[in-house]
């Protein structure tokens, strides 16, 4: 059986900065996706024009926007990159400019062309959850993603930050704190033994 190898990472991109090279339907997908699960993020949005919808979410969450096209000059100072323009030669110039920088990229809907995936994610309070299907199938990282939606009780943040409290009075060493907290929240998965 085939097996996912890709190392789940959450990053703190309002640290970091973020070009996304492409300014119509898939830029303005993944940008909100990036401001849903993030909207303090630091974005450079690109494109020789963008959609409205992009500009008026762009405007909400101090995305820059430069009305451009590409040049290998907009990876200055980046960390991660999302290329997703509708031309296919543009995307694959950006994937080898940032393998030439060590920047991370994503090509949009081309997995060859990716070091990272962007996945689907549930938000409660604290607890996030990321789904990954290797780039193979978004459609079921969505699905996967309602479910879970579903499933997770609204109160899990409660949940988190009670816990949270009852480990700052835990004495001893690391693994001590850790022995008492899986004791504390053995209960909370049912497991068939």
């Amino acid at each position: 059986m085939e097996r996912n190898e890709l190392y789940p990472i959450f990053l703190k991109v309002s640290q970091l900065q973020v070009l996304i090279v492409g300014g119509g339907n898939v830029g303005l997908e993944k940008l909100s996706f990036l401001l849903k699960s993030s909207p303090n993020a630091k974005v450079l949005m690109v494109a020789p024009e963008f959609l409205p919808a992009t500009l008026e979410l762009a405007e909400k969450h101090d995305v820059t926007i430069t009305e451009a096209v590409y040049k290998k000059e907009f990876l200055d100072g980046k960390h991660m990159v999302i290329a997703c323009t509708d031309k296919p030669e543009v995307n694959e110039e950006v994937y080898h400019d940032c393998r030439e920088r060590s920047i991370l990229v994503n090509v949009a809907d081309n997995p060859p062309f990716c070091d990272f995936y962007m996945g689907g994610i549930v938000t409660k309070g604290n607890v996030k959850v990321a789904i990954s299907t290797n780039g193979k199938s978004p459609t079921t990282a969505k699905r996967l993603r309602q479910f879970f939606e579903d499933v997770l009780p609204e109160n899990i943040d409660d949940l988190v930050k009670n816990l949270n409290e009852y480990r700052k009075t835990l004495k001893g060493d690391f693994e001590e704190k850790v022995e008492a907290l899986n004791e504390f929240t053995k209960g909370l998965v049912n497991r068939k033994e």
